[in-house]
């Protein structure tokens, strides 16, 4: 199959505090559109949201590093540039693979900043207070309570749906991934695990914001779209009005869902390294 044609496969790549199922929307909607969707798990994320929960050493564990290898041998291994999609950390992952030069085309959804976003919102910081609080968090996977996930996460919708939401969807995160990269990175001496090259040439890349988004803010998302300046590549930020941080399967998702696949099939990169008309 000549990679001159457009792309037919999409990756999807999930966040922290859950997992692929947070993907089942967007999966079921674009293989109903006739594309294969793969949603790859982290590293030993494969069991089912209540194993995870069951075993938060698993969570505890995993790198960055090791997560972003085992993302890009999935698309390595596939025959052609597929689309990739991320959301929240996942969003961060996509940028990083970009960058590696895999990909005809890229969407970081509500995506949390690679390093060098220096932007940090209010509601942000309160977002991720729940794993900051404690400096003992950074070895351990660290979770939030139903009131903490709706506030973060489900803020647009009612806590009855939050919670339905919560007891399908939510697991721990990495704490040292919140610490590390999600407040320590910009003052690090060196690189983390998190740095890309800015000025790289890549796949066009489209940024989606929520404009009630709190753990993920606009502001944050705009300024992460503004240090792609430097590549030669395209980059757009589109905002989403009136949605929060759990866009894929807020009300209204398919919306979202719509636009971000339409973007990324019009700007792929073809073999010739051309963007489609």
């Amino acid at each position: 199959m000549s990679t001159l044609e457009a792309p037919d496969t999409i990756v999807l790549v999930h966040g922290l505090w859950v997992t692929p199922r947070s993907w089942e929307g967007w999966k079921a909607r674009y293989e109903s559109a006739g594309y294969t969707v793969i949603t790859p798990a982290y590293p030993g994320f494969e069991i089912e949201v209540e194993a995870l929960r069951e075993h938060p050493e698993i969570i505890a564990d995993l790198t960055v590093p090791e997560t972003l290898d085992h993302l890009s041998s999935v698309i390595e291994a596939l025959p052609k540039p597929p689309v990739i999609m991320g959301h929240s950390f996942g969003g961060l992952l996509t940028q990083m693979l970009l960058a590696r030069g895999l990909g005809a085309a890229g969407a970081a959804i509500n995506s949390a900043p690679t390093e060098g976003v220096r932007v940090t919102p209010l509601s942000q910081a309160r977002s991720l207070f729940p794993a900051l609080k404690n400096p003992a968090n950074f070895r351990k996977a660290v979770g939030f309570t139903p009131e903490e996930w709706h506030y973060a996460f489900t803020n647009t919708l009612n806590r009855e749906d939050s919670d339905a939401a919560y007891e399908r969807y939510a697991i721990a995160a990495p704490g040292n991934w919140v610490w590390a990269y999600g407040l320590l990175a910009n003052f690090q001496p060196g690189h983390q695990a998190t740095w890309v090259d800015y000025s790289v040439d890549r796949a066009p890349l489209l940024f989606i914001g929520g404009s009630k988004d709190h753990i993920m803010p606009p502001s944050v998302n705009r300024s992460n779209a503004k240090h792609w300046g430097k590549s030669p590549a395209l980059t757009e930020y589109h905002e989403f009005d009136g949605r929060g941080h759990w866009t894929c399967a807020e009300p209204g998702w398919e919306d979202v869902a719509d636009y971000a696949l339409t973007w990324t099939l019009e700007h792929a990169r073809t073999g010739m390294g051309r963007a489609m008309a």
